[in-house]
């Protein structure tokens, strides 16, 4: 099944842009232009979005970035589904504890990158590794044996986490870049500016999470909290399940777990799937009260990469009263991005991006390819960076 698309193009043109020195202001749909690529490596591979790794190296909630381990959704739209998961809390949910500011040689090409071990003494440093491919630069570590990388300019770039370590599940046959637990941030890089972000648009494989430094002293934070960092991912899995209406547990269920939690294009709401259909009965009534022109969208809402907005409120589950849109799909009401509190109140919605935006720092993350509507993703942009670290969890 067809995942749904990355974000590459936004980040080409903001590089290209090289103007961008502040957080993007609240979005009105015209710089969200996502590529239609799939979850590849920058060797172009396409990336399973079940339980195999590539093998050529490779919205927006209520929540205020918090997880208290207890969830509620709509569930079936009569009554709420509410999960009451058990939080480990092994590992550190203080910000000072978590991020390691020790330790970074200064960057002799645009900005340094460190790496966190934060899978809560799960696995060793040398069983934690990252990996990024540009041109002809390969490299693939452990953290034991490189901590940092000096990041040069690249455009489109992917930098890969995996885990691999003895044993079952985890064994990865001597190769990390063949691990089944994997995840990837993705960015552009110029000579003096950063933009990127963490990504849950394909699928769920690792927690992550971005801290970015730049020589102002302006900084920013993205990526799942620090509470979802502290518990096992076993509990993740199952707040997950929890959390979202019966339709959306599959995705967190086999064949994809244990390793993925998958969007919901990649599970039965893709093509031909059972709930293909999930958004219809809300599109035909937002095209009937909106008066819309334009074409409907195809199997789980897709098909609206020229209106951005439409697809945003599809899966927000907003913009069905009459006078939201104009004919063509212009969004007709200023500042109607402006409170979170009205996403996700029923179904349909994309409860899959709602859950990463409950677990998410101030409640951003990338759950679908337009959820940079209304600037609730975890994108970032500012100039002069000179140090990004990196946390990788279980």
């Amino acid at each position: 099944m067809r995942t749904q698309p990355s974000i590459h193009g936004l980040l080409i043109a903001a590089a290209a842009a090289g103007s961008a020195c502040t957080p993007p202001l609240p979005g009105d749909g015209t710089d969200t232009a996502a590529s239609t690529t799939t979850s590849a490596g920058p060797g172009d591979t396409p990336a399973s979005t079940g339980q195999e790794a590539p093998t050529t190296d490779p919205g927006t909630s209520t929540g205020a970035g918090t997880s208290t381990g207890t969830s509620a959704s709509t569930g079936t739209g009569d009554e709420p589904t509410t999960g009451e998961s058990t939080s480990t809390g092994e590992g550190p949910t203080d910000p000072e504890e978590f991020w390691d500011h020790s330790d970074i040689p200064p960057a002799t090409n645009v900005m340094t990158f460190k790496f966190l071990n934060r899978t809560n003494g799960k696995f060793d440093d040398s069983e934690v590794f990252w990996s990024f491919k540009s041109g002809d630069i390969s490299e693939l570590h452990s953290i034991a044996e490189q901590p940092t990388y000096d990041m040069p300019a690249n455009a489109s770039g992917r930098m890969y986490f995996y885990i691999c370590a003895p044993g079952e599940p985890i064994h990865c046959e001597g190769d990390p870049s063949k691990s089944k637990f994997f995840d990837f941030i993705e960015h552009t890089i110029g000579p003096n500016q950063y933009n990127g972000n963490t990504t849950r648009v394909d699928a769920f494989g690792l927690k992550l999470a971005l801290l970015l430094h730049c020589a102002d002293g302006w900084e920013a934070t993205v990526g799942e909290d620090y509470q979802t960092f502290a518990d096992d991912r076993e509990v993740t899995f199952q707040q997950f399940r929890d959390a979202v209406p019966p339709a959306f547990r599959h995705l967190a269920e086999p064949p994809f777990a244990p390793y993925r939690i998958v969007e919901p294009g990649a599970g039965e709401f893709g093509e031909g799937g059972m709930y293909a259909d999930y958004y219809a009965a809300f599109i035909d009534e937002m095209w009937a009260n909106n008066g819309l022109q334009i074409a409907k969208p195809g199997p789980n809402g897709s098909g609206l990469a020229a209106h951005p907005n439409l697809s945003a409120a599809i899966f927000r589950h907003v913009g069905a009263e009459a006078g939201t849109f104009m004919p063509d799909g212009t969004l007709a009401i200023d500042g109607f991005w402006d409170d979170p509190g009205e996403f996700y109140t029923a179904e349909p919605a994309n409860f899959y991006a709602k859950f990463w935006h409950d677990h998410g720092l101030d409640g951003k993350a990338y759950g679908f390819p337009y959820d940079d509507v209304g600037s609730y993703s975890t994108y970032i942009s500012h100039e002069d960076p000179e140090y990004m670290l990196v946390a990788i969890g279980w």
